[in-house]
């Protein structure tokens, strides 16, 4: 199994723990991901408040690229990066043959259609399948408690993305606890945690979140976990009680289910240590 990856500007900056981790947990199940060259930035999340070209133009380039390049299907970790592509191909593949015909003109190609954007969680699931994932694991994740968020961009707008069950997701829910995980119920998954606005109003981002933190403990939960590398950086960082509650990505909760050595590296990338709660579960070492 073969795909087109698209790491995008987070995964290579302030998300780095997510990009080593989803290309770890990817090999380690047999999948090999192919980074685009020359890839470019999405436009997230600016670009579509201040051009409505540029935000569908940006992400189709590298469509354009992932469909020249012939590796498969376009694999995008980060929810912003996922949300504008998933945006751009809905323009090319559903929009009126005016719009499809300035895009491809503005970006220099010709859509096929060929290539579909896809996020690692419904992979994971529908293409690797959580029997195939449960095989894998070397070191159940019992005792660890956890939440599911989601955040606001892998689900809206529905029409668009298509992703789960846009109302109430569960893939990552299945696939915690194909791991072994404690999932707990919580009814704050989609809630905003208000990244895109953190720097003008952090006072609003520091509200939010610390509404989230204590969701999460009231539900029994330990820590959150989330495929978002904007949530997770907000996350920890505007939390305003102590000890704070830390957030994984998926991935790296695979990746110590999975056994996989380099897992350790990953922990000194977060703003919350989340060494506590896994030495509680029996997981660090």
């Amino acid at each position: 199994m073969e795909f087109s990856y698209y790491p995008g500007c987070s995964l290579h900056a302030t998300g780095l723990e997510y990009d080593q981790s989803t290309r770890a947990v990817f090999s380690a199940l047999g999948v090999t991901l192919v980074e685009l060259e020359k890839w470019v930035c999405c436009g997230a999340s600016s670009a579509h408040s201040t051009s409505g070209d540029l935000a569908v133009n940006l992400p189709a380039i590298n469509l354009a690229l992932a469909q020249a390049a012939n590796h498969g299907d376009l694999l995008a970790p980060c929810a912003a990066c996922y949300n504008r592509s998933k945006a751009a191909d809905h323009a090319l593949r559903h929009g009126d043959p005016a719009q499809r015909q300035a895009i491809e003109a503005a970006v220099g190609f010709q859509y096929s259609g060929a290539v579909r954007v896809k996020n690692p969680l419904e992979v994971v699931v529908d293409e690797i399948g959580l029997d195939t994932l449960k095989g894998k694991v070397r070191r159940p994740l019992a005792g660890l408690k956890v939440v599911s968020y989601y955040g606001c961009l892998l689900v809206r707008p529905p029409h668009i993305m298509q992703f789960d069950q846009p109302e109430h997701p569960v893939v990552m829910n299945r696939i915690l606890q194909a791991l072994g995980a404690d999932v707990k119920e919580w009814s704050y998954a989609m809630d905003c945690c208000g990244g895109s606005g953190a720097l003008p109003r952090t006072d609003i981002g520091r509200k939010l979140v610390s509404r989230l933190a204590a969701a999460a403990r009231e539900a029994g939960a330990e820590a959150l976990v989330t495929a978002c590398p904007l949530c997770q950086m907000n996350l920890e960082m505007r939390q305003t009680q102590t000890p704070g509650v830390p957030t994984f990505y998926f991935t790296e909760l695979m990746g110590v289910a999975l056994g996989l050595p380099e897992a350790r590296t990953w922990w000194g990338k977060h703003l919350i240590a989340p060494t506590l709660v896994l030495a509680a579960a029996g997981l660090l070492s």
